[in-house]
């Protein structure tokens, strides 16, 4: 059975999403506990999968690359679960969500340019079954990119 997750577990998250490279120490300090009680809680959190502590590229550090975004649209609802997990195991795909709105299924990836995405949902996407259709777009100027979303807007 995975617990919640409480006032102190939330802020040793709160504190790794800003830098997952500061000490347990350092985080104890800062909440005035045991430095073992921060290792046990973090070990707990990550055995329970509440959370991950991994790097993330810093996509604005890529001179020759753009995030694309693909909506792909499947040809039954009832596709929809088998067609994300097989998207899901494709590498170059960083994320794959089940969507509501504008498309059933929302991929995102770096690109060189965007005959490198067609090629990609042509060659990747588009053959597997239950591909209706895709649409694509490409960002080009982020203004702001931060993978610490795991706040929920209260």
């Amino acid at each position: 059975m995975t617990r919640e997750l409480d006032g102190l577990d939330l802020a040793i998250v709160e504190r790794l999403s800003r830098d997952a490279r500061v000490s347990n120490r350092e985080i104890a300090e800062t909440l005035d506990v045991t430095e073992g009680t921060v290792r046990a809680r973090v070990k707990r959190m990550e055995q329970n999968r509440q959370i991950r502590i991994t790097a993330v590229t810093n996509i604005d550090r890529f001179r020759d690359a753009a995030l694309a975004y693909i909506w792909i649209e499947v040809e039954r609802s009832e596709q929809t679960a088998a067609v994300a997990e097989q998207l899901a195991q494709i590498t170059e795909l960083g994320f794959v969500g089940v969507m509501l709105g504008r498309a059933d299924i929302l991929a995102v990836t770096m690109v060189r340019n965007a005959e490198h995405l067609a090629r990609f949902v042509h060659k990747r996407i588009s053959p597997l079954e239950g591909v209706r259709g895709t649409q694509s777009t490409l960002g080009v100027n982020f203004i702001k990119h931060d993978y610490r979303m795991a706040r929920i807007v209260g």
